[in-house]
């Protein structure tokens, strides 16, 4: 019976054993094939994500190249002077005097001064003001500086060129110079200082807005912009500002000394054209960076020593100085002494 079951055909016309052993052929072969498709498919796709981590990894460091030669390339615009024979220094202060403020930074004009009169190869300095003052802190580092190199280095005087503007912080640092020159038309002056701000107090009464300030300290809100300001604390300000003043009247007075022909407008704030300017002995006379260089320093080769700031010093600065704005902002609401 066994024998007889076994030879039994199948419906396709094999027998049953034959066709079970024909159906688990297929079925290994059938499986070989998926296996090995199955490892291709897989091969493909870790070879296509290679090749995008690859093609990421080559972009990327290109880009980072990029960004290097950049780099390199900013910080390389750093001032260095290449000096050959006897020649007229010339450094640029265009733009407000701040700290971190590029050419009007002391860190910046300090070093370039120094520079310039150790260079044995220099006649003199020329400095290029265009500025419409700023700090009194910066300002005063560049004039203390300035002074002191001139007492250093007695044969190599120092020259200031205006441009445009030398108004406030920037006619501070001007005063220490040996003589002022100017156009016509220049704007000279200001000697003045200020602290400007807002008050909303008026404002928030208006709208309903209550201020909730917490302190440990009579004055710590002192000129907070959002608390009404009291008479003690104004005049507190008031005579921070004159003090700041007459510092600034006593450097305009130690450098233009005889030279100065003081009136009540002279220290007032007021600013003047530059024909004003010499007349009232603020100003020397009238010339140009080429005129001096020629006329007063008997050299017309002009060597730039100026500190062009670095891209990586000024991603530097910046940060530090919006954190100091940061800081001063919560402290004292933006109101601070000012040249300007």
């Amino acid at each position: 019976m066994e024998n007889d079951f076994q030879n039994v055909p199948a419906s396709d016309g094999r027998a049953p054993v034959a066709a079970a052993a024909a159906d688990a052929g297929l079925a290994r072969k059938d499986g070989w094939e998926r296996d090995v498709l199955e490892k291709l498919a897989f091969a493909t796709l870790r070879e296509q994500r290679a090749r995008r981590r690859w093609n990421i990894f080559f972009r990327l460091t290109f880009l980072a190249l990029v960004v290097f030669a950049l780099w390199r390339a900013f910080d390389m615009g750093a001032s260095s002077a290449e000096v050959s024979g006897p020649h007229t220094a010339l450094i640029e202060i265009d733009g407000a005097i701040a700290s971190g403020g590029g050419s009007g930074d002391a860190d910046s004009v300090i070093p370039a001064l120094n520079r310039a009169f150790a260079d044995a190869g220099s006649v003199g300095v020329i400095l290029r003001i265009n500025s419409p003052g700023g700090s009194p802190v910066q300002a005063g580092m560049i004039n203390d500086e300035i002074t002191r190199l001139r007492a250093e280095y007695p044969k190599k005087p120092l020259y200031v060129v205006v441009d445009e503007m030398c108004a406030s912080g920037g006619y501070y640092i001007a005063a220490a110079a040996s003589k002022i020159f100017v156009n016509k038309a220049s704007i000279v002056g200001s000697i003045g200082v200020l602290m400007d701000g807002f008050g909303f107090t008026g404002l928030m009464d208006k709208l309903g807005v209550e201020r909730r300030l917490l302190t440990a300290g009579n004055n710590k809100g002192f000129l907070d912009p959002f608390s009404p300001q009291s008479d003690a604390q104004q005049a507190y300000a008031k005579e921070m500002l004159a003090e700041i003043h007459q510092q600034f009247i006593d450097v305009v007075r130690t450098g233009r000394g005889s030279r100065l022909k003081e009136s009540p407008d002279t220290f007032s704030g007021l600013f003047w054209s530059g024909s004003k300017a010499v007349e009232m002995g603020l100003a020397d006379g009238f010339g140009t960076v080429d005129s001096v260089a020629r006329d007063e320093l008997k050299v017309e080769e002009i060597v730039d020593y100026t500190e062009h700031e670095k891209l990586s010093d000024r991603v530097l600065k910046k940060f530090g100085a919006a954190v100091g704005e940061g800081a001063w902002q919560s402290l004292w609401g933006g109101a601070r002494p000012s040249l300007r």
